[in-house]
């Protein structure tokens, strides 16, 4: 291996002097120390520019927060859902209980987890393996993916937020997240001693032991969730409803099932070369609820992506489900992304050039953050996309309130995967969902979790 060389006090003489012989290098400095590189950066012709109005809105009434937790593609399903709850319920507002879906995700990834690592303890997986040290530093995040908010409401269907609302740990899930993770690292650390000694019947009984604990963590944090509950309302005409008691999977069926959203098909654009279009994808070790669907999508174009998007959001008028890379040229006070909102490399003197398919390579970009479509401006010929509304979940006091304008070139760069119908899809595509997906590893940057 080459050694590797110090910075010398001459390397570091140079640098000062190129910095300070360049006047605009001062200017920068002076800028941003006082202002922020967002606020000096910002491009003001294309703020000003990037409007707020669509050809098509989807109105789903005020925007929710998910305060400070990692459940955006828990609050940006459920918006989907309880817009088509809101129509069945003929209601102006209605929200789901997101402290619910958590609660059975995070209960199912621990028995999830559990089972697969002991899989791998049995198989003879070394602790200090690539995959096992991944899995234990990925443990209790609070990110997912459209499959596996599926799996939960399927499973455990869904309530509304009054009969199970949010706590001081659903909101700020940090304290209960780092207690079950240190239970999880525990129950494994146990696990392989019991296998170096042989004594394999043991591991099954860390499982049931780590799982019950994970439940009471849960439940202590969280509260225990109803299991049937008394369910009336008043709807938009000012009539009173009663269904009297019902269990959340039923009211799920009931309110949301005529969407059915489990059925739909998630699609995702990866950029790289050696992983074909028109294919399935899955990520190893990727998934909550053991026994539910495994997480899969049909790699497709990206502009094939925009078409089913903008046919949902035109023709059947309902929010769409998506998943993007949040953080680049985000303005979040005015509610914006633009590929050429801020002007680094202006600034910086430095050309960032990487395209959609080296940022994903080199780690400089993947899903982080999941929204809801809730409007598009089309052009006048009837299939050009110009800008897309966005159902963001970060409350109301930011953005047009709470909603989010998005530039359609940038849906081009940072928008990753989409949830579709199937019926959708050409019969190409559908025929390719029968087919086996190419598994890719569990650190593939396309198993990031929103």
């Amino acid at each position: 291996m080459t050694e590797l060389q110090p910075l010398s006090n001459d390397a570091l003489t140079v640098l000062r002097e190129d910095f300070d012989d360049d006047g605009t290098n001062r200017m920068a400095m002076n800028a941003v120390t006082a202002a922020g590189i967002d606020t000096v950066a910002k491009n003001y012709d294309r703020a000003r520019l990037l409007q707020r109005r669509f050809s098509t809105v989807v109105d789903n009434g005020e925007a929710t927060h998910q305060d400070r937790s990692g459940r955006c593609w828990l609050f940006s399903s459920l918006n989907v859902a309880r817009f088509v709850a809101k129509k069945n319920l003929n209601v102006k507002e209605f929200e789901f209980s997101q402290n619910y879906a958590m609660y059975y995700d995070k209960l199912e990834r621990i028995n999830y987890f559990l089972q697969d690592v002991a899989a791998l303890v049995r198989a003879g997986e070394p602790a200090d393996s690539r995959l096992v040290q991944h899995l234990l530093a990925d443990v209790m995040g609070d990110g997912g993916q459209w499959t596996m908010a599926m799996n939960v409401y399927k499973k455990y269907g869904a309530v509304p937020k009054d009969l199970y609302p949010e706590t001081a740990s659903s909101k700020n899930t940090g304290a209960m997240n780092t207690q079950l993770r240190h239970m999880l690292h525990t129950a494994v650390a146990r696990m392989f001693a019991a296998f170096a000694a042989g004594d394999d019947a043991t591991i099954d009984e860390i499982v049931t032991e780590a799982r019950a604990a994970g439940h009471r963590i849960l439940t202590i944090h969280l509260g225990e969730p109803p299991v049937s509950f008394d369910w009336e309302w008043t709807d938009a005409d000012g009539e009173f409803h009663r269904d009297g008691e019902i269990t959340p999977q039923e009211f799920w069926k009931k309110y949301v099932g005529s969407a059915d959203l489990e059925s739909y098909v998630c699609l995702v654009d990866d950029p790289r070369k050696e992983h074909p279009k028109g294919r399935k994808i899955a990520i190893e070790h990727l998934g909550n609820v053991a026994g539910g669907d495994a997480t899969e999508y049909l790699n497709v174009p990206n502009q094939f992506m925009k078409d089913c998007v903008r046919k949902i959001l035109v023709e059947q008028g309902i929010p769409v489900w998506f998943g993007a890379d949040c953080h680049p040229f985000m303005d979040r006070e005015s509610g914006a992304w633009a590929t050429d909102l801020f002007e680094y490399g202006s600034i910086y003197d430095f050309d960032f050039d990487l395209d959609k398919e080296e940022r994903v390579r080199f780690a400089d970009s993947a899903m982080n953050h999941a929204m809801a479509f809730a409007g598009v401006d089309v052009a006048e010929d009837g299939t050009t996309t110009r800008r897309w509304r966005v159902e963001n979940s970060w409350g109301a006091k930011i953005a047009d309130k709470g909603y989010f304008t998005m530039s359609d070139d940038w849906f081009t760069e940072y928008v990753y995967e989409v949830a579709v119908p199937k019926a959708l899809l050409p019969e190409e595509y559908q025929a390719v969902l029968e087919e086996p997906a190419i598994s890719l590893p569990a650190w593939d940057p396309m198993g990031a979790l929103a």
